[in-house]
This record gives C-alpha cells, structure tokens and sequence, in this order.
C-alpha cells in the first residue's frame, strides 16, 4: 500500500507542474497580469499626454491667441506698439564689493 500511495503522490505532483510551472501556469499568468496593470498605467499616461497636445494642435490651427502666447512666453516677443519692463527682484544677500585694502 505505501508504494503505491507514493507513486499516487508523485503522479500529482507531476501533474500540478504545468499548472504552477508550465507555459500557461499560474505564476505566468500572474506576471503577464502584473505586466498589463503596468502597461494600462503607461498607456493611460500617454493618453493623457497626448490629449493635451491634440489640444494645443487644435488651439494652434484655430485661433492667433495661441500663437501669440507662444510668442510671448517662449520667444520673448512683444508686439510693436508694447513696451517692455523687464523687473528683477532684488537678491537676498546684497553684492556690495570688498574693501581694496592698501
């Protein structure tokens, strides 16, 4: 009797492998889960990006305030009737020169 509930014991085992190890297993199953809830946070982020640039597109072919905008911010353009002042904040620590010692 105990020989043969051993080879019982080891045909279980032996059929479990593909379930836990195998190419459909378990644990693949759980890692390729594991890899899609990483991908739909990829995917989502992406989308998201992507909605925003659809929209600046957009903004761009319809309407000269964008334009405009963009001039202003990233180019520094001001228009010809505009007068431009520049205002620097003061530092914290004033940039008084060091006594020339004689």
């Amino acid at each position: 009797m105990r020989p043969l509930s051993l080879v019982l014991a080891g045909l279980l085992l032996l059929i479990q492998y593909p379930l836990w190890l195998g190419k459909g297993g378990i644990l693949r199953v759980w890692e390729m889960e594991r890899q899609i809830a990483v991908q739909k946070e990829t995917n989502s982020n992406l989308h998201a990006r992507n909605a925003a640039l659809e929209a600046d597109v957009r903004d761009l072919k319809q309407g000269l305030e964008a334009v405009e905008e963009r001039a202003r911010s990233e180019l520094g353009m001001i228009r010809k009737d505009e007068i431009f002042f520049q205002v620097i904040e003061p530092s914290s620590r004033a940039s008084v020169p060091p006594a020339v010692q004689k």
